[in-house]
């Protein structure tokens, strides 16, 4: 079992850091940080440079910590609550990735908090420093806190389509 958790935790934390990376520098693809704040302005989001700065330092930073196994459920969470962005916006593509759909974004939700409540095992920073084994509420509320910071920034930060222009009776 601890071997899959530094497997998982390596892979899903150093994906999630990535996905920071390329949303502030030109470093993994990216398109630099005029390039992230496009990005979000493009999907809707408020802020432009500083939206794309927040997003990218929190994948950044949970993504590392996730794969150090350090304060793992601080981790998950900040994890889970950038993929949540990352779903909201995909939503309405569907499920599939071959339709930029929000699969991916669930897969990492599902992964850090698998990882918020298995633990991140005996090969992980936590486990050196004996913060090891967190009691299982921890990873509730790492998803629950996960998730509804993610849907409060979508609500905070997106800005609403502009209404239809109302058409007055007497002008059909």
């Amino acid at each position: 079992m601890d071997t899959g958790n530094l497997i998982l935790r390596l892979l899903v934390g150093l994906l999630v850091a990535g996905h920071g990376v390329q949303k502030i520098s030109s470093h993994l693809g990216g398109r630099g940080l005029d390039g992230g704040a496009e990005e979000f302005r493009a999907d809707g989001f408020r802020g432009g440079a500083l939206t794309a700065l927040a997003a990218g330092g929190g994948q950044i930073g949970s993504g590392l910590l996730l794969a150090a196994g350090f304060l793992t459920p601080l981790a998950a969470t900040g994890a889970i609550g950038v993929m949540t962005v990352a779903l909201t916006v995909k939503w309405h593509n569907g499920l599939w990735v071959q339709n930029d759909g929000y699969e991916y974004p669930l897969v990492l939700i599902g992964t850090a908090a698998a990882l918020a409540a298995t633990g991140p095992g005996a090969w992980s920073l936590d486990a050196a420093l004996g913060l090891t084994p967190y009691p299982l509420w921890w990873a509730a509320l790492a998803l629950v806190a996960g998730l509804g910071s993610g849907l409060l920034t979508r609500l905070v930060l997106h800005r609403q389509a502009p209404a239809a222009p109302q058409i007055a009776d007497g002008a059909r």
